[in-house]
Formats: structure tokens, sequence, C-alpha cells
């Protein structure tokens, strides 16, 4: 993050160097589920109306998150003046991936306002679109795995067994994640799956072989892995 906040102006100025700039801070704090620091994420001024929708969801996604509706509405109304402008340019494609990002952010508000059957239908409807559609150059590692954020809304709804079978299934497509490694593990528990318990977190903490840094999730992990 240092290096990135230290690049005053990001140059040439292309679209694959803007979402690039732009998802770095929010990818930190997602994957650190640090929701707080999302929703108060400096949105960095871009010519790239996609480039803006993802610095936006980041700040929606973590004000839902963390509590605080009304910020996540502003940053939503935002979304939706930014899909506008994509398909008022003609450019469908990066519309509809706005509208991903604008449906999973109104499903965590919904959780948030009371409303869990809407957010689900949301979320669903969110994780299916993404994986409807083509990965472009300027975003092939995507910002966060929609399916991974439904595995995280079924967990928090007390739907374990449910939860379980969406991050196995978002690990098939985005393999490797430690925050999908954590959730299936976690979901397992409560479902009452020992062995998936144990599967999820070892492969966790293989992962994390090589980390510089003890996150919350590999050490309980390692507790887990280290009992009898």
């Amino acid at each position: 993050m240092g290096e990135r906040n230290a690049i005053e102006k990001v140059i040439p100025i292309r679209l694959p160097n803007d979402t690039a700039y732009a998802a770095i801070p929010v990818r930190y704090a997602i994957e650190r589920g640090q929701w707080l620091e999302a929703a108060a994420l400096e949105v960095y001024p871009s010519q790239y109306p996609q480039a803006e929708a993802i610095m936006q969801f980041g700040r929606a996604l973590g004000a839902a998150r963390g509590g605080d509706v009304v910020r996540a509405h502003q940053a939503i109304d935002r979304l939706q003046s930014l899909r506008e402008a994509l398909m008022q340019g003609k450019q469908a494609y990066w519309a509809d991936q706005v509208d991903i990002q604008r449906k999973a952010a109104m499903a965590w508000i919904a959780r948030a306002e009371g409303r869990p059957e809407e957010g689900l239908a949301l979320m669903r409807a969110a994780a299916d679109l993404e994986e409807a559609s083509e990965k472009h150059i300027a975003m092939e590692n995507r910002l966060v795995p929609m399916r991974e954020l439904l595995g995280e809304l079924l967990l928090e709804l007390n739907s374990p067994a449910e939860a379980l079978q969406e991050f196995e299934a978002s690990l098939q497509n985005a393999p490797n994640r430690l925050r999908s490694f954590y959730g299936a593990a976690k979901a397992a528990e409560r479902a009452g799956g020992p062995q998936k318990v144990k599967a999820h977190y070892g492969q966790l903490v293989a992962l994390c072989g090589q980390a510089d840094t003890e996150r919350p999730e590999l050490m309980e992990a390692k507790a887990v892995l280290a009992k009898p």
C-alpha cells in the first residue's frame, strides 16, 4: 500500500492503469475484513467510470457491512450514476460489471436493514451474473469473487451448509483464496463437518506457508489443527 500511495499520478492514462490503481486499496481493505476502512476509502479521480466504480463499490460494501447504511446508499447512488454514464457511452460490458457491484452492495445493505431474503436474492444474482460474464484484461483478477461474498452472507444468516457449498463453488473459479478457505472452514464447523474443517484449514495454512505475518485466520486455523 505504501508504494501505491507514493504514486502521485498514474501515467500513462489508460484504463488498465486506472483500474489497477483503484483496486489496490479496495482489495487491501476487503481481504482483511476492514469494513470501516473500506467505507472511508478516498475516491481516486479517474476519467474512466469503471475505475471509479471499483472505489465506490468498496465504499458501499464497507459501509453496509460496517453498519453505516447512509454512507452505503450514497455510494450506491454514485454507482448507479456511473452505470448510466457507461450505458450512454455504449459500454454495455462495463455497465453490466458495475451493475453486478451495485447488486452485491445492495445485498449487504438489505442485510443491514433487516431484509435478509432480499439480500440473498441480490447476492445470488450478482454471483450468477459475474460467473456468466467474461473477464476483461483491465480486470483479469476480479476485485472479489461475488460467490465468496454470497457464502459470507449465508454464514451471517446462519445457513452454514449452504454457505459451505458456495465457498467451495467459489474456490473452483477463484482458487487459493484465504477468505474462501476460512469461510469454508467456519461453515463446516457450524454445519458439523469435521473432515472438511481440517481440510480447509489445512489448505489455508499451506497457502500462508511463507507469510511474513500472522493473520488472525491463520492463527485460528493452526489452533484448530493442533487439537487432537
